[in-house]
């Protein structure tokens, strides 16, 4: 059983964890560096507790201590009470949800053991927020399919990264692989937008873009690039070409994919449009391609 402990000074040297949440650059340093992220709210805490996460500590004010006694009870990591106030002059931001937990990460997975072990993959590389990607959006194989693989090319905003997270859990998407420059799928906001699905579904970080495209090749998959080049095939044709195991790469937002990994894909794909509109947001992108390629 953990202990309550009430914390009245924000400098406190033991709220270390929770300080200066708002500064996306600290946060993106520090976090992986020391093997911590944070989960916030009762959801996303129960969420990364269950999914074997080890809790460092957890951040209550008042209201959510009872809410979260049976958590208190059940784990040895301290737990600060706080008042709201002190939590928002602690974190930077008003902490609406009440309550926040330090998290201990856990070791990845080389990137051929994972996607030799994973039945479906999803392969996410990076894309910046309120741009298009649906230009890239791959829709592989339906009924008959073995495996499924996304590759998302250098997605950098966390909201996007969260919301695509949750849609590869949602529909059954098995494993997601992350090029070097993607955003931290362990991000807080990464973590709240995915509502935790981050903690769910197996996870690692390519090394070397493209040409880790290799390592799915020599596994027997397809590479089909997301893309409005000119030989372009429709989704409903490679669809229709039921691959047992295809890798849908989609690319950033405002340029795609890199030429290099264009170079690199076995086919070409876009996705038809009506209106005049050429592509989605690389999340609405993702809830589709998973969609149209679930078994």
């Amino acid at each position: 059983m953990a202990d309550l402990i009430t914390i009245e000074d924000p400098d406190d040297p033991r709220l270390r964890d929770y300080t200066g949440l708002t500064d996306v650059e600290l946060r993106r340093r520090r976090e992986p560096a020391e093997g911590l992220f944070i989960a916030e709210g009762e959801k996303v805490i129960r969420r990364a507790k269950d999914a074997g996460y080890e809790m460092r500590s957890m951040l209550l004010s008042a209201k959510w201590v009872d809410v979260m006694r049976d958590v208190i009870d059940e784990l040895p990591a301290p737990v600060y009470a706080v008042s709201p106030d002190l939590a928002e002059r602690v974190t930077g931001y008003h902490v609406h949800r009440g309550a926040l937990a330090s998290m201990q990460r856990k070791p990845l997975l080389a990137a051929e053991e994972l996607l030799t072990t994973a039945r479906r993959v999803v392969v996410m590389e990076a894309v910046d927020d309120h741009t298009d990607i649906g230009a890239m959006l791959p829709l592989g194989p339906q009924k008959g399919a073995g495996q499924r693989v996304a590759i998302f090319e250098d997605i950098v905003d966390h909201a996007n990264l969260g919301a695509a997270f949750r849609n590869a859990a949602a529909l059954g998407v098995d494993a997601v692989f992350l090029t070097p420059r993607c955003a931290d799928p362990l991000y807080r906001r990464a973590v709240k937008v995915s509502m935790g699905a981050v903690f769910h579904v197996p996870w690692t970080r390519l090394t070397s873009w493209p040409k880790d495209i290799e390592l799915f090749r020599r596994q027997g998959f397809v590479t089909a690039a997301l893309c409005l080049g000119e030989k372009s095939i429709t989704i409903d044709e490679l669809a229709a070409r039921r691959y047992e195991k295809l890798a849908l790469m989609l690319g950033t937002e405002g340029d795609g994919l890199s030429i290099d990994a264009l170079r690199a894909a076995d086919e070409w794909v876009r996705i038809p449009m009506a209106a005049g509109v050429d592509s989605l947001n690389v999340a609405a992108a993702s809830a589709v391609a998973f969609y149209a390629t679930r078994l």
